[in-house]
């Protein structure tokens, strides 16, 4: 009895009898989705996970069972039943294979045999043996699911169950940390959704519905969230307009879910701030989206916000760990009450894998000549002036040239691409140069999005953002773009300014993780040694405890006046004079800080070189260099093939070198990271055969063109009509790659040779003598004999 059987046969009839699916209220959901696997190259993914049975009543999984076949031992299935418990926060896991049922409960670590699976209401007494009418009444209301939109994953589940259990225990200040692009609001809504709809408010009588607010600090993450709660109706979202407020000389109130930004909320009529407008308890729950950018600060503006609507629950939500640069958002809500990492998206398969091209030049670093022109500024001769320091006190636009036509000439320039510059004249002047080298010419092609570039920028990154336009294909920026651009296309990140802060970098690499159809992976191209923080501890690893706060000396009544706070008028304080002028304030004439503007001579920017090393992100969640990924690959080598007899039988077949690639794949090494690794080899003009071969036995790199020529002695026995089809084959493979011979590629070159599929049929006959033609012939390639004739 096979798996499938025992369950029909022997595990759904035990649920059956316990009330499972008959019971009210209960149900039973089949090969529940965990991940939906990692991708690993050409549109495939490794192997998903899901749980074959999870057991749900009144709108909570209460437990998880795997089933084994009926031969296999009935905890065969332990192990993944305690994984997938784990994931799902489950407390109560099953091991069957019908016959028998092996039981855990997580959070006591207690297991050992059981007799049957627990009805709906035993279960749920086991897992909540104390009432809890606020979270009963907020678990009662469904996800809302009906418009297709927002079908949680496992993550974003456990994420909106854990706020609700917070919101039950009175948990005021609470955190929740996922990685960019995971879904934050759609977890967002789904927290709103039942809130509204349970009616729960801050005097929990279930009288009236609550009223939200959802703070960004941009406008367009405030407006992403405004039209992504669409579900609700019209008249209780409310997007807070300041211009609206200006003319009706009062904020609304006439909703229910309100959307702003804290600039909006900061400014004011008659000088006072907007917030001020609403009561302090108007609002029963706030949402403040990326709150780690300064909100939680003590000597922020924005704190006056959350602090002045203290009584309302407050959910931060974030995408950065806990790390010194953000230690105050830490403070301020305490632990995260559920967080998923970058590493578990990838690795997953809801967020997009990346490779990094870390890429140095010989104007890295650049001490001044006297063939070098001074266009600006005073040089010091004789000093080293770091690539740190470029476009920051020193510019030499001709090394920014090299650097853009290096890595123009990597990407493929129709992908699309984000570039982050020191400054936004930096930002200026690289879209400047990028416009000046791209060969598909548009007015459009690249443009800087900044704040100096006001309602004319956002435009351009609407624009970018649309998947269905090409253009603007590319946008450069300072700091604007590293955090609010839900763009699922970009393909690439080029960085070309330092980046300190671990908390930015990780936004930033997050702008490349969102999934999009055909996207296997994106890649960062690395001038400034970012990667360097992908060895860093911080780096996807565990939060880090916030440090208790110094307390702040209270503050002493003014010396003039003796009130606290002062009460003074500025004309009364007493500044102190500049030791200089002696004057308050001071009114000394200081030198302004020019950069220093630098021309290379035609020789030094025609000597301008670089070097290009590649790396890759593994399944360990680290990027490894291309000679770890040599050694992992070498040691791993005996798991897929034991010789290298073995190795060419398995090339020299279309489907045994088709499932030797998703092997390969599967276990970490992609098609694309192999693709790579021939650079490295210096094995570009190779087949991947070769490749593997070099890595395995030591064998030397033969050119494509080398087989090709060979193979070509070997056919001969072919009539001439397949003969001339096979060497039109053989060009494609050598301009192409090993590709070109995989089994699905043949109509695709029947048609490119003869135009039609009937044309090429009465040249060579019918289809599966042709693809026999074309699969017998291959095993010529990789023949021993061809080795003796190179």
């Amino acid at each position: 009895m096979n798996e499938a059987q025992t369950r029909l046969e022997l595990i759904d009839p035990k649920l059956r009898e316990a009330g499972w699916g008959v019971v009210e209220d209960s149900r039973i959901q089949v090969e529940y989705p965990i991940s939906q696997g990692r991708l690993i190259g050409n549109g495939r993914r490794a192997k998903p996970l899901s749980a074959d049975y999870v057991l749900i009543y009144k709108n909570r999984r209460l437990a998880v069972i795997e089933a084994k076949k009926r031969d296999l031992h009935y905890s065969d299935g332990v192990a993944q039943a305690k994984e997938y418990a784990d994931r799902l926060q489950i407390r109560y896991a099953y091991s069957t294979n019908g016959l028998q049922i092996y039981g855990i409960d997580i959070q006591e670590v207690k297991e050992g045999d059981v007799k049957t699976f627990p009805t709906p209401e035993e279960l749920w007494q086991m897992t909540y043996p104390k009432e809890d009418t606020v979270l009963d009444r907020l678990f009662a209301i469904p996800f809302e699911t009906s418009s297709g939109k927002w079908q949680l994953r496992y993550y974003q589940t456990n994420a909106v169950n854990k706020t609700l259990e917070a919101v039950s225990n009175e948990k005021q200040r609470i955190l929740l940390t996922l990685a960019t692009g995971t879904g934050k609001t759609a977890i967002a809504f789904q927290i709103v959704w039942k809130l509204f709809h349970s009616r729960w408010n801050l005097q929990k009588d279930f009288k009236r519905t609550p009223r939200i607010l959802f703070l960004a600090d941009r406008n367009i993450l405030a407006d992403q969230a405004f039209n992504s709660f669409g579900a609700f109706e019209e008249d209780a979202l409310v997007r807070i307009d300041p211009q609206e407020i200006r003319k009706k000389q009062r904020v609304p109130k006439n909703g229910s879910i309100f959307f702003t930004i804290f600039q909006t909320f900061m400014t004011g009529l008659n000088g006072t701030p907007n917030f001020g407008e609403y009561p302090k308890d108007y609002f029963d729950f706030i949402i403040i989206d990326e709150c780690h950018r300064g909100g939680a600060n003590d000597e922020s503006e924005w704190r006056a916000i959350l602090e002045y609507f203290s009584p309302a629950f407050q959910l931060g939500l974030t995408a950065t760990p806990k790390r010194d640069v953000n230690g105050d958002t830490y403070n301020y809500f305490g632990k995260p009450v559920y967080e998923y990492s970058l590493k578990e998206g990838i690795n997953d398969g809801y967020l997009t894998p990346f490779k990094v091209k870390d890429i140095s030049t010989t104007g890295d670093t650049y001490i001044y000549t006297n063939e070098d022109e001074i266009i600006e500024g005073e040089i010091e001769e004789g000093k080293e002036y770091t690539k740190e320091e470029q476009n920051k006190i020193i510019e030499i636009m001709d090394i920014e040239k090299y650097r853009v036509n290096l890595f123009m000439d990597m990407i493929n320039q129709s992908q699309k691409t984000l570039v982050f510059c020191e400054t936004q004249a930096h930002a200026l002047a690289i879209r400047n140069l990028i416009n000046q080298s791209v060969k598909v010419k548009h007015l459009d092609y690249c443009h800087r999005v900044g704040a100096d570039d006001g309602a004319r920028g956002e435009k351009f990154l609407r624009d970018f953002q649309d998947n269905e336009k090409r253009y603007p294909t590319i946008l450069t920026t300072s700091r604007k773009l590293s955090t609010g651009v839900d763009a699922p296309e970009i393909k690439n990140i080029v960085l070309l300014r330092t980046v300190k802060s671990m908390v930015e970098f990780k936004q930033i690499i997050g702008r490349g993780t969102r999934l999009f159809d055909g996207k296997d992976y994106f890649t960062i191209f690395d001038f400034y040694d970012a990667y360097k923080h992908f060895h860093d501890e911080a780096w996807d690893g565990e939060p880090i405890e916030p440090e208790i706060p110094t307390p702040k000396p209270p503050k002493e009544p003014c010396e003039i006046c003796g009130e606290l706070p002062c009460v003074c008028s500025p004309s009364e304080v007493e500044d102190e004079s500049c030791e200089e002028c002696g004057n308050t304030p001071c009114v000394c004439e200081k030198p302004l800080n020019k950069m220093i503007k630098i021309k290379l001579s035609d020789g030094n920017f025609r000597s301008l070189d670089s070097m290009v090393k590649t790396m890759f992100y593994s399944p360990e969640g680290k990027p490894i260099s291309a000679g770890e990924f040599v050694k992992k690959l070498f040691d791993e080598m005996p798991n897929f093939f034991e010789s290298e007899d073995e190795l060419r039988r398995i090339w020299s077949i279309p489907d045994t070198r088709k499932r030797l690639l998703e092997e390969l794949s599967e276990a970490g090494y992609s098609l694309e990271q192999l693709e790579d690794l021939k650079s490295i080899v210096h094995g570009e003009d190779s087949d991947l055969y070769d490749v593997l071969a070099y890595i395995a036995y030591h064998k030397t790199l033969v050119p494509r063109l080398d087989r090709a020529t060979k193979a070509k002695i070997k056919i001969t026995h072919y009539d001439n009509a397949k003969q001339d089809f096979l060497d039109f084959v053989l060009k494609q493979y050598v301009d192409h790659g090993v590709k070109e011979l995989d089994d699905k590629r043949l109509a695709t070159l029947l048609v490119t040779k003869y135009h039609a599929i009937d044309d090429a049929k009465q040249v060579l006959g019918e289809i599966p003598e042709i693809r026999d033609t074309f699969i017998g012939f291959q095993k010529y390639l990789y023949d021993d004999s061809i080795y003796m004739m190179i």
